[in-house]
């Protein structure tokens, strides 16, 4: 870790990017120019991060994954393998289309499961959980567990990944791992009472 961070000799690194300290980069990964990873993230076997990607900090990016220019992937993300982001909607072969990249915003602490698609355009919110083999066609909702093709919301999931249960009288829903309250303050909007949404897990969790 000369550099702070490493980088395993299969793969490919192109300058000028930036990497974060104790970042680890494995097997035939592609990190191209101007991509931005931030530190203390893993990136597994075959990943691309293509240029002007961005990527936030304690970022896990499992086997096999691309990333194109438009992603922009907050702290915390977990990636799994195999998961599909986007960035033009009406592809053709015969068509340049590079000046109509979709950003696609993927918010700190999600999880999007392995062969996930998330379809260009689409912002994630925090915390959600998108389920293996869904495909995301629109925003998410914050802790929303996301299923199917199209994915809809299928429950909500607390910020440690478990599946909230029904809301009792006051419309409270507790986590059964870590005894987190939440409630859905608004339609579609979830908060938790016990924690910021921005503040860090307690280091026991």
């Amino acid at each position: 870790m000369e550099n702070g961070f490493y980088v395993h000799p299969s793969s490919y690194v192109d300058v000028p990017c930036e990497i974060g300290e104790g970042t680890k980069i494995w097997h035939f990964c592609h990190i191209m120019p101007h991509a931005k990873i931030g530190k203390n993230c893993n990136l597994g076997q075959n990943v691309l991060v293509s240029s002007h990607v961005e990527i936030g900090n304690n970022v896990k990016i499992q086997n096999n994954v691309a990333l194109y220019t438009g992603a922009v992937i907050e702290d915390d993300v977990f990636l799994g393998p195999s998961c599909v982001l986007t960035n033009i909607v009406n592809p053709r072969s015969e068509i340049v289309r590079r000046h109509m990249y979709e950003k696609t915003i993927i918010r700190k602490g999600a999880s999007v499961g392995a062969n996930a698609t998330i379809v260009c355009g689409s912002t994630i919110g925090r915390y959600a959980f998108i389920a293996a083999g869904a495909v995301v066609t629109k925003d998410v909702p914050e802790y929303a567990l996301m299923m199917g093709v199209p994915a809809r919301r299928a429950a909500w999931m607390s910020r440690h990944g478990y599946r909230l249960g029904e809301p009792d009288a006051a419309g409270v829903m507790t986590c059964p791992f870590s005894g987190m309250r939440y409630k859905e303050v608004h339609p579609e909007l979830l908060k938790c009472l016990d924690l910021d949404e921005a503040a860090p897990l307690p280091k026991a969790a």
